[in-house]
């Protein structure tokens, strides 16, 4: 979940109504459509409870704890599907969605339709055929969203606003509890928020906004701090770094073994650290970085440190689309030429044979720039950017991609390690 995640609930209550047993267990799942996540979640938990059991003296197979694991930690398209083939109301009452503002719009949906299951003119979005499932229901059902703004990264994430959608168009009598900060920006629900906001089924709640950060619990301005950076607000940027810096420590470099170092001697304990890089940043390979080489993130958040595939190596750096909804204790962010500063904004590219070529298209930028808004919300503790000096001899990495951004960073008051 994003660090200052806004809760979207909606409450589907059926004209049959009847009150549930009180003695009668509700079953609930939890689905994402984060691959990664849903993998080192179950891992995680699975390897959690075998050593508890170990540490009674039971016996116990590891594949068989697995199975009870994936029953309430499932992929939200595994749930899908599952229940495209079956009319049948799902086993679970309620589901709660993770990163919600990442299901996919009905094109991306369609397509999938047509390609995976040869299914032809598939009418509904995610959100709407998701919500269709639970309202099978003939007593009731939950769907609790949970979203996060600036956090979409694929093409056909549909956002926030089509859930908003899809009740307001198809579902009308399911009570929905808002929460007020969905309003903000960076959430873009658009004018879908004030079309349910008229409805009479819409109630908005304070308290469903985490406005106190839990992955940077040393701060709780990281975020703020992200956002004001990567919109180019200098002085929001520098005004909410100053009162973070001295529980959240921030650095910028122009040497990636300096920054490794520095990670390395601030990690305590069995605290993770580990090296991320934008899916985009094809020519940071000089620095023995490819983002390229695929990362297990079971292995990459999990595995201990005499382990090569852990994050400990700072050998192997994840992308946003391994991290995002993870995180480890101190981040090295590196920061390619396919996002540069321009002295007032921000320029985006993509490298392409070889040379980088503008991002055109609205979606496309707005993911790049939420790729780094995910590399720079990882770290629950602190991180290091690494921004590379650049090669005049080369085309391709030339210092002009990389010094403006490195000059606005420090322009924020980010202190320099050399």
């Amino acid at each position: 979940m994003d660090p200052h995640g806004c809760p979207l609930t909606l409450v589907g209550l059926n004209v049959a109504t009847r009150r549930r047993d009180i003695c009668e267990p509700t079953h609930a799942v939890f689905l994402s459509g984060n691959a990664p996540l849903v993998a080192v979640l179950r891992e995680a938990l699975t390897r959690d409870e075998v050593a508890r059991q170990k540490a009674r003296g039971v016996r116990v197979r590891k594949g068989k704890v697995s199975e009870s694991v994936k029953a309430f930690i499932q992929n939200v398209h595994h749930f899908r599907d599952e229940a495209l083939f079956d009319g049948r109301p799902p086993a679970e009452h309620v589901a709660i969605f993770d990163e919600a503002q990442r299901a996919w719009n009905q094109h991306q949906t369609a397509s999938f339709m047509r390609r995976r299951k040869k299914i032809t003119g598939f009418a509904y979005s995610e959100p709407e055929f998701l919500i269709s499932c639970m309202d099978r229901h003939p007593d009731w059902a939950v769907i609790v969203c949970l979203v996060g703004g600036g956090q979409e990264i694929h093409t056909g994430e549909a956002g926030i606003d089509a859930w908003l959608d899809a009740i307001n168009a198809k579902f009308p009598d399911w009570h929905m509890y808002i929460s007020s900060r969905l309003t903000d920006s960076e959430y873009a629900a658009g004018k879908a928020l004030e079309t349910v906001s008229r409805g009479p089924h819409t109630h908005f709640d304070d308290a469903l906004h985490l406005s106190v950060s839990l992955r940077s619990f040393r701060a709780e301005n990281v975020s703020a701090f992200i956002k004001a950076l990567l919109d180019c607000d200098k002085q929001q940027a520098s005004e909410v770094f100053a009162q973070l810096v001295e529980r959240y420590p921030i650095l910028v470099t122009r040497n990636l073994n300096a920054a490794k170092d520095w990670i390395r001697r601030r990690a305590r304990g069995t605290e993770r650290f580990g090296l991320v890089a934008s899916s985009k940043a094809q020519r940071l390979k000089p620095h023995a970085i490819d983002i390229r080489v695929n990362v297990d993130p079971v292995h990459w958040f999990l595995n201990d440190k005499d382990d090569t595939r852990s994050s400990y190596y700072l050998e192997d750096a994840a992308t946003e689309f391994q991290v995002q909804g993870l995180e480890v204790d101190w981040a090295c962010v590196t920061w390619d030429g396919d996002l540069r500063f321009t002295g007032s904004d921000w320029s985006f590219h993509d490298f392409r044979g070889d040379r980088w070529i503008n991002v055109l298209s609205s979606d496309g930028r707005r993911y790049l720039c939420n790729a780094y808004r995910v590399l720079l919300t990882r770290a629950r503790q602190g991180m290091v950017i690494f921004v590379p000096p650049g090669d005049s001899s080369d085309p391709t990495r030339l210092p002009a991609f990389y010094d403006s951004t490195f000059r606005y960073l420090t322009e924020l008051g980010i202190p320099t390690l050399s």
